[in-house]
This record gives C-alpha cells, structure tokens and sequence, in this order.
C-alpha cells in the first residue's frame, strides 16, 4: 500500500477501510458524507495496490481503501514521555496519566504512539501492549516490523510479568485476596461488570498500609484491576468510573487515576536477556 504521508500527519497511519463491495464513492458518500467525497475527487484515497481512487473506481466487498481522515480537536496532554530503556529493538517509556496508548477516538495525536514517533523519528514503533489512558506507568514499544510479532505475543501470552501500585482512601484490607472473576465489558458500556461464568480475570490484591496497595494481575482483562478493587469496596482513588461514571471535563488533569504500573519484567523473546523495568512515578495522597 502506498500513501504518501500528509503534511502535519507525521506519526500517524493512514485509516484502513473494509469496503462492502460496489463503487467506491457511493459507498464512501452514503457512509462519511461529503467530506469522503471530496477526498476521492481530490485522489486521497488508494487501493491495496497502490492505485488510487477514483469516481469510476468498483471494489469487491472485503477489499480495503486507505485515506487519511481529518484529525479531531483535542486538548494537549501537558505530561513527558520519558524514556526509561531503548535499544534497536524494544523503547520502553514511563507513561503519564492522561495519555492514550495509541491513536482511537478522539485521542490521535496525544497518545503516546505518535508522540514518539515524532520524536524519536520512528515510524515503525508499535505498542507491544497497551495501557489504559488513565493509567499511568512502564509501557513497551517495538522499534522495527521485523520484531514486533514475538513481543506482541509475549504479552498476549501473559509472559511478562507486571506488578501495579493503586492508592484507595475508600478502607483496608486485612491480608493478600486473589479475585478470580469473570470480568466482561460490552461495546457502548463504559463499565465492565462481574458476571457468572468461566474466571478470565485473576488479580492478587496485596496491602501495603496507608492506603497503598500492589495488584499482581496475571490476566489483563479491560478495566480488570479497576473492577477488581472496586469490589473489594476498595475503589481507586479518583476513578471516573468505578464505583459512579463521573463527568470530568477533557481538559481537567487535576485527579489522576492513582493506579500505577510500577514494574515490569520479561525475558526478552529476541534477544534472550532478562529484562527489568520501574517507573519513577509515585502516587499522590488523597
């Protein structure tokens, strides 16, 4: 596929669109409007091959199309990157509160993927796994195409291991608890939810006095150790979503969530060295 990168669009891939079959400039006109449009007419939209799209263009359904698309308004998020380790294979940063891991949503340009992409001039750099945006901590990138497969699937295999710090004013817990749950959200929630069913979501909860906690998760269900804590009656501190879904504006990075992902270790998958990383962030008090 060639594209060719727009300007101001440094750091960010081209969308990829699964067509339905048919000509292309209906499809695009009845599903985006005139702003797709004006992008076929304006020969910003290519095929697989390369070949770019025109009025006249039919592809079967299943064929991709891939364009660039306006980028959203968002707000700055005022926090570094800071790289912890990088070598030719692996950048390894100490993820802010706030951040997206990489581009979804309203979230494109403030993530952390295009910010160093830009910064350290990679265009190949990858999330080997992913944070959420408002969790703060170590975080790992593949630097090359060539290696990103055997660190993904390190991290999908739950591989590496990861030790959490989370801060909850709410109470105490008396002594370490493993939750084995079955944690499931569903597309449109903002919440996941605890239900019936086959566990996929172990976490031991270990305290630590003074309101700080260490979770050792070894699975990495969405919003698990989240959840996790809130049913322990032990919500995160400044949690937007658990236990009540609060409204806080885009803007406001006054309340971090206080959940850290405060160490990581692996044995690297190419290399075969041990690996340890920490971050250097620490949890405020309530």
């Amino acid at each position: 596929m060639i594209l060719p990168v727009r300007p101001g669009y440094e750091g960010i891939g081209p969308s990829r669109l699964r067509v339905l079959g048919g000509p292309v400039l209906t499809e695009l006109r009845s599903r985006f409007g005139a702003d797709a449009e004006a992008k076929v007419l304006a020969g910003e939209v290519v095929c697989a091959d390369g070949s770019v799209v025109d009025a006249a263009t039919e592809l079967p359904a299943g064929a991709f199309i891939y364009w660039y698309r306006e980028l959203p308004d968002e707000v700055v998020v005022p926090f570094d990157v800071p790289v912890l380790y990088r070598d030719e294979n692996i950048v390894v940063v100490d993820k802010p509160h706030f951040l997206a891991t990489m581009p979804r949503g309203g979230h494109v340009v403030q993530t952390a993927l295009v910010r160093l992409r830009r910064s350290l001039d990679l265009p190949e750099l990858s999330p080997a796994h992913r944070l959420d945006r408002l969790t703060a901590g170590v975080l790992v990138f593949t630097a090359r195409r060539e290696v990103r497969g055997a660190y993904q699937t390190m991290f999908a295999s739950g591989a590496a291991s990861k030790t959490y710090l989370a801060r909850s004013s709410a109470g105490v817990l008396a002594e370490p608890v493993e939750l084995r749950d079955r944690i499931v959200k569903r597309r449109g929630s903002l919440q996941a939810v605890i239900e019936p069913g086959e566990v996929n979501a172990v976490t031991v909860v270990d305290p630590l006095g003074e309101g700080l906690f260490r979770l050792t998760p070894s699975t990495g269900r969405t919003h698990q150790l989240r959840v996790h804590m809130n049913s322990l009656g032990l919500p995160i501190d400044w949690d937007p979503l658990y236990p009540d879904v609060l409204d806080v504006a885009a803007g406001d990075f006054s309340t971090p969530l206080q959940l850290l992902a405060s160490r990581l270790a692996f044995t690297d998958p190419v290399t075969g060295a041990e690996r340890e990383f920490v971050s250097a962030r620490v949890l405020e008090s309530r």
